[in-house]
């Protein structure tokens, strides 16, 4: 079982850099380039070549939206260490604690509708995510290891699969609320 927890350890680290992993050198822009973002701040040259390189879907976040969707996926990686960590000493209260973190509610659920609300099949993803991390805790409860592993490994392959599918886009008001047909929440301004 030992063997197991390091590969599903190795498994999780190796997953998580792969979504943080830089392309390969970009080619240079013309020198002297710079457009206006959707922030209304100016892109710097790199930045235009990355966003022309990258092909995934980008997910249109007011700044305070895209922030706290970063803290959100930071505190699911914690989650699963402490998933991983919790399983390795047969803690199944604690796996089940930890899944309950990453796992569907309503509150999760309205969130991930209002996060996607200007990327087609983004909310559909990410509820997935979390509907696959209750599938821990169902495991956790019968105390199965393997089981645990196996539903560990299906939600980490949601969030690849998100993630090689989205990226996010930092928006001004006008450019979400035209991405969204929504007005902006009020506590953005």
């Amino acid at each position: 079982m030992k063997h197991r927890i390091t590969l599903v350890t190795t498994f999780v680290v190796a997953a998580f850099l792969g979504c943080e992993s830089k392309p390969e050198a970009p080619p240079e822009p013309p020198s002297g380039t710079s457009a206006p973002s959707v922030s209304g701040a100016p892109v710097q040259p790199a930045q235009t070549a990355l966003d022309a390189m990258d092909k995934r879907t980008p997910v249109p976040l007011l700044p305070m939206m895209a922030n706290h969707q970063k803290q959100n996926m930071r505190d699911h990686l914690v989650a699963v260490q402490e998933i991983v960590s919790a399983l390795a000493t047969r803690d199944f209260a604690a796996v089940e604690k930890s899944a309950g973190h990453i796992g569907y509610s309503e509150q999760m659920g309205q969130m991930c509708t209002h996060m996607g609300a200007g990327a087609p099949g983004f909310t559909a993803q990410a509820l997935s995510f979390h509907h696959t991390a209750d599938k821990i805790g169902d495991a956790a409860k019968k105390q199965d290891a393997d089981a645990v592993l196996r539903a560990l490994g299906e939600t980490l392959a949601t969030c690849t699969t998100y993630h090689a599918a989205f990226k996010q886009q930092v928006a001004d008001d006008a450019t979400w609320t035209a991405a969204t047909k929504m007005s902006p929440p009020s506590s953005a301004h």
